[in-house]
C-alpha cells in the first residue's frame, strides 16, 4: 500500500472537499446555459472519457462478460437517477441548501450499512440521523423563503436515497469489479443514456455555447468530477479514504458560502436553523471523536 505524506494527504483532502463544494453552485450557474439532461449527460460523459486513459492500462480487470450487471446497476443508481434528480433539483432551489440536503447521504448510509451490511449503529449516528431529518423538516415548512420549493426538497431527498443505495451496492460488489473501471464505465454509459434522453425531450439548440458555459462545463467535468475521483482512489490506495468522511460536512458549507458570494443567494433565519441541524447531523455521523475511538460508544 502506497503511503502519502501528511502534507500531501491534507492537500488532496482539501482539493477533494473544495471541488465537491464548488461543484454545486457552479453546476447551478451552468444550468442557465443548458437544459438539465443534456448538461448532466455532457458533464458525465466528458468525465468518463477523461478517466478512460487511466482505466485502459488495467484492461485485464474489466471482466465485462461476467460483471456487466454490476456496471449497469451501479450506473443506474449512482449516475443516471442520481444526476437526473440532482440536476433538476438544482433548477428548483438554491445550490447551497440543495447540496446540504443531498449530503444527508452519509447519515442515511450509516443506517443502510447497519441494516444491509451488518455494520454497527452508534447512538451518535442515530442522533445525527434525527438532527438531519429535523433540519430538512425545518427548511420544508411553508412560509419561508420563496426560493424553497417542495419539488426541490423531494428531488434532493431522492438524490440522497439513490446515492445511498448506489454506495451500498458498490460496497456489496466491491470484490467483483475494479474500482476505476467501475467509475469509468458507469460514467461513459450513464452519460450516453442521459444524452440520449436529453436529445429526445430537449433541444441541443437551447445550449448557449459561450465562454461562460464552456469554462463551467470544463471545470465541472475535469476538476469537480474526473480528478476528484482519481484523488479519491489515490487516498483509498494509501489507506486515507476514511478521512474523507470526516470532512464531508464541510462540503455543503463550502457550497453555501460560494453560492452566497457568487450567485447572490440569500439565507433566512429559518434556513440557518435547518442548515445547522443538517450539518450537525452529518458531522455527528462522520466525525471520529476521541472518546469513540477509545471504544466507549454504544451500538445496537
Amino acid at each position: 500500500m502506497m503511503q502519502l505524506s501528511r502534507t500531501r494527504t491534507i492537500v488532496y483532502l482539501t482539493f477533494l472537499v473544495t471541488m465537491w463544494g464548488v461543484n454545486w453552485p457552479l453546476s447551478k450557474y451552468a444550468l442557465e446555459f443548458a437544459p438539465p439532461l443534456l448538461f448532466a449527460g455532457l458533464r458525465i460523459f466528458i468525465s468518463g472519457l477523461i478517466l478512460l486513459p487511466f482505466a485502459l492500462p488495467r484492461y485485464k480487470k474489466l471482466n465485462l462478460k461476467h460483471t456487466w450487471h454490476v456496471y449497469l446497476i451501479s450506473a443506474l443508481l449512482n449516475i443516471i437517477l442520481f444526476f437526473v434528480f440532482q440536476t433538476f433539483g438544482l433548477k428548483a432551489m438554491p445550490a447551497g441548501l440543495f447540496s446540504t440536503i443531498v449530503f444527508l447521504q452519509p447519515v442515511l448510509l450509516g443506517v443502510g450499512a447497519w441494516l444491509w451490511l451488518g455494520e454497527s449503529m452508534t447512538r451518535l449516528k442515530m442522533v445525527g440521523l434525527i438532527l438531519g431529518f429535523l433540519g430538512v423538516a425545518v427548511v420544508s415548512v411553508s412560509g419561508g423563503s420563496g426560493s424553497i420549493s417542495t419539488v426541490g426538497i423531494l428531488l434532493g431527498l431522492a438524490s440522497t436515497i439513490t446515492w445511498t443505495f448506489g454506495t451500498i451496492y458498490i460496497k456489496k460488489t466491491a470484490t467483483k469489479v475494479d474500482a476505476i473501471w467501475l467509475v469509468t464505465v458507469q460514467m461513459i454509459f450513464g452519460g450516453i443514456v442521459l444524452l440520449a434522453a436529453g436529445s429526445t425531450i430537449e433541444s441541443w439548440m437551447d445550449i448557449v455555447w459561450n465562454l461562460s458555459f464552456l469554462s463551467s462545463l470544463s471545470i465541472i467535468s475535469i476538476f469537480c468530477t474526473a480528478l476528484t475521483w482519481l484523488v479519491f482512489f489515490l487516498l483509498v490506495g494509501s489507506g486515507e479514504a476514511g478521512k474523507v468522511g470526516s470532512f464531508n460536512f464541510l462540503v455543503p458549507l463550502i457550497a453555501i458560502v460560494t453560492s452566497v458570494l457568487f450567485l447572490g443567494e440569500t439565507i433566512t433565519s429559518k434556513l440557518v436553523v435547518g442548515l445547522v441541524l443538517i450539518i450537525a447531523g452529518i458531522a455527528l455521523v462522520n466525525l471520529k471523536l476521541k472518546f469513540l475511538q477509545r471504544g466507549t460508544n454504544d451500538t445496537w
